[in-house]
């Protein structure tokens, strides 16, 4: 007779059934950490190299674009280990023609006595500017500026271009061209200019401006622009009473020319000089506006300064206003002008003992032509005299006086 335990087997059922409760459970736990180590540990080692080898998961694809990386590579550092340094030369044809120019632009130092000091010593101002070297002999350079420059001055200095100062003599000086001659000692002098043919120049040619603007502390400043304009009437105003005196003829750039690049250089890619830097346009609305003596102009003033000290004109001796000034009522009542005289100039009184009243003008005669041109204003008069006319020369003069045209042969005589 056999006998059984149920409760020893029941108790196997249940040990049996823990067990795989217990297995299944570490399973789960084991496939969790291993996902943790595959996907957060794993990175971290191989991203800290802490892995005893290097460790990849990469696709066929992937190694074969590494393969072809590794060799690019190989063929980029044959490539850079096959050229050699070279050094480059960044010089340019406006460089060269700085480095030409520069040792013949100088600043030009208007030295003024304004008074004494405490202990009665005296105080010097007057300003500065810049000129040119143009010409050298044994002895001696010569320098060209502005009048304006050295106007009013008791003593002249010249700062070359290393910084060493030449005291210089006022050779010349000449308002209506605002041009002036110095003379320096030319020991120390190695270049001068080349002069150029500003007739030559085209709007739109690149040019350079060389000088000293807002004084000697920017000593040799260099801008550079374009030919904006040739032959601009500039009206100038000497006297200050709103009424031009005088017209110059200049060449307008963008080139920045500013208080102190007066009697600077305006050079043409050539390196030669076209023109003498004088004048700005001071508006807070204007810019890039610049204005140069020609040198075609400058030349003979230059030449007659230098030797006689003053500019020799032609001389005619009235004092005159243009019929613009005057009401035009009065035109037809005091004049007594007919209807298609539109411009002259009015004579206000005549010299005793000068050219006009040796040859009969009077006061209140209209003059309207010069040697058949008409003329306009007392400007015209002026040019015509000083620009076309030389002493000694005679000169037709057509004028209206109590309503009748007539006509007069005047000889010219020398501005004293």
């Amino acid at each position: 007779m056999v006998y059984f335990d149920d409760g020893k087997q029941k108790r196997k059922r249940r040990g049996y059934r823990r067990s795989l409760s217990s297995g299944f459970l570490y399973l789960i736990i084991g496939l969790v950490l291993g996902a943790f180590l595959f996907a957060v540990a794993l990175p971290k080692l191989i991203e800290k190299d802490w892995l005893p080898y290097n460790f990849y998961l990469v696709s066929e694809d992937q190694l074969l674009m590494n393969n072809d990386s590794v060799s690019n590579q190989e063929e980029n550092n044959l490539i850079l280990d096959s050229i050699t340094p070279i050094s480059v030369d960044i010089a340019t044809q406006v460089t060269m023609i700085v480095e030409d120019v520069m040792p013949a632009v100088v600043g030009v130092e208007n030295i003024q006595t304004q008074g004494f000091d405490f202990w009665e010593q005296a105080v010097y101002d007057g300003g500065t500017g810049s000129g040119v070297i143009y010409r050298k002999d044994k002895d001696h350079a010569y320098v060209v500026t502005n009048h304006h420059v050295i106007d009013g001055a008791d003593q002249i200095e010249v700062i070359l271009a290393d910084g060493s100062r030449e005291m210089a003599e006022l050779k010349g000086t000449d308002l209506f061209t605002d041009l002036a001659v110095l003379e320096i000692d030319g020991t120390n002098i190695d270049v001068t200019i080349e002069l150029g043919d500003s007739e030559l120049t085209k709007v739109g040619e690149p040019v350079i401006a060389i000088g000293n603007p807002l004084g000697l502390d920017l000593s040799g400043s260099v801008t550079q622009g374009i030919i904006s304009g040739t032959q601009r009437s500039i009206p100038q105003d000497f006297s200050g009473d709103g009424i031009a005196d005088w017209q110059a003829d200049v060449i307008q750039t963008d080139a920045a020319i500013n208080p102190g690049n007066s009697g600077g250089a305006l050079i043409n890619m050539s390196g030669q000089l076209i023109g003498i830097n004088s004048m700005k346009i001071a508006e807070s609305a204007v810019e890039g506006i610049g204005f140069a003596i020609p040198i075609n102009e400058a030349i003979p003033v230059i030449q007659e300064l230098e030797s006689t000290g003053q500019m020799t004109r032609a001389f005619l001796g009235v004092e005159a206003y243009s019929l613009v000034d005057v009401p035009q009522v009065e035109w037809r009542r005091s004049l007594e002008l007919p209807t298609e005289v539109e411009g002259g100039i009015y004579i206000q009184s005549v010299e005793p003992f000068s050219p006009a009243d040796y040859a009969g003008l009077e006061p209140y005669d209209v003059i309207i032509e010069l040697d058949g041109e008409p003329v306009q204003t007392i400007v015209d008069l002026r040019k015509h005299l000083y620009q076309r006319k030389n002493p000694g020369e005679e000169m037709e003069v057509s004028f209206y006086r109590e309503g009748k045209e007539q006509e007069v042969t005047v000889e010219l005589s020398t501005q004293e």
